[in-house]
């Protein structure tokens, strides 16, 4: 009898064991897929994009030094790190600079929004509509670099009207993109019509004001690099500052309709409460798979 009941014994300690070791792989599959998950959803983000046709920066950004097609508008406030973003939809994707800051909505040029929704250039197949889902997501300041059409990439600022922000990145305490990556020019306006295209030296911290070949801030008249906007929702290329029409919009995409935020809001739930059901579904088979085993 002793002996039958050591073999029952060490048999059902070889199938506890064997239950947990299952147990413990299960566990592992329900964490990864949960961490998964989070992962994803944590590094991209949903947004409703629109088109936006004028340009503008709110910290100064010279349009006729950056591509002016792919600009980001965005709800909150531009700060001298996160200065770029990507935009998905479907199979397409674009970076875009975000330098200036919207009323509420995640507005983007309007060539670029037209590309993402049509795969064609707002002024080659002009479209129309509403907000559209999208993805975005944060990226290093670095990754727009291709957007900005100085030498070493270096972001194009006004020296009369950029002075607030970039002291506020020269100052930052652990240093910023900005801080690091700026050029200054005599030029007043973000839309290159007043001033001098010419690049300024500024001594900072010792003094806060840049030193610049013609006097600074002086409205001179300027024609020679001029910005351009395409308008919604004709597609016509214009000279931002007269409105001179340069390229006119070719034929008429039409209507690419748009998304609610409420109806996506719906499919973000249906989405996340699929991938709780994952989760809950692999917890249940774990106890199940555990009850059966003891």
């Amino acid at each position: 009898m002793t002996t039958e009941s050591h073999s029952f014994a060490m048999c059902t300690t070889r199938l506890v064991t064997h239950s947990n070791l299952w147990i413990s792989r299960l566990s592992s599959l329900a964490l990864l897929v949960l961490y998964c998950a989070t992962a994803t959803h944590a590094a991209t983000t949903t947004v409703w994009a629109t088109p936006h046709d004028s340009y503008s920066s709110s910290i100064g950004v010279l349009g006729c030094k950056v591509d002016t097609d792919r600009i980001a508008y965005w709800p909150s406030s531009v700060d001298c790190n996160n200065l770029c973003v990507s935009l998905s939809y479907g199979d397409r994707k674009v970076k875009l600079l975000r330098i200036d800051q919207s009323q509420g909505a995640h507005d983007i040029s309007y060539d670029a929004w037209n590309y993402l929704t049509t795969g064609h250039g707002a002024n080659d197949r002009p479209a129309v509509g509403g907000p559209i889902e999208m993805q975005t997501e944060e990226l290093d300041a670095s990754e727009c670099k291709d957007l900005i059409h100085t030498e070493g990439h270096k972001l194009p600022l006004s020296a009369a009207n950029s002075m607030n922000f970039l002291a506020s990145c020269l100052d930052h305490k652990n240093g910023s993109w900005v801080g690091e990556n700026y050029i200054l020019y005599n030029i007043l306006d973000s839309i290159c019509t007043w001033g001098y295209d010419e690049p300024c030296e500024l001594n900072w911290p010792s003094a806060n004001q840049a030193q610049c070949k013609h006097a600074l801030g002086t409205p001179n008249t300027l024609k020679d690099d001029p910005v351009y906007d395409i308008k919604y929702p004709s597609g016509n290329k214009v000279i931002a500052g007269s409105g001179e029409v340069v390229k006119t919009g070719g034929t008429p995409w039409g209507d690419v309709g748009g998304t609610g935020q409420e109806n996506a809001a719906t499919r973000g739930l249906v989405a996340g409460s699929s991938a709780t059901f994952l989760f809950v579904w692999i917890m249940t088979m774990m106890s199940y798979g555990a009850l059966c085993w003891i």
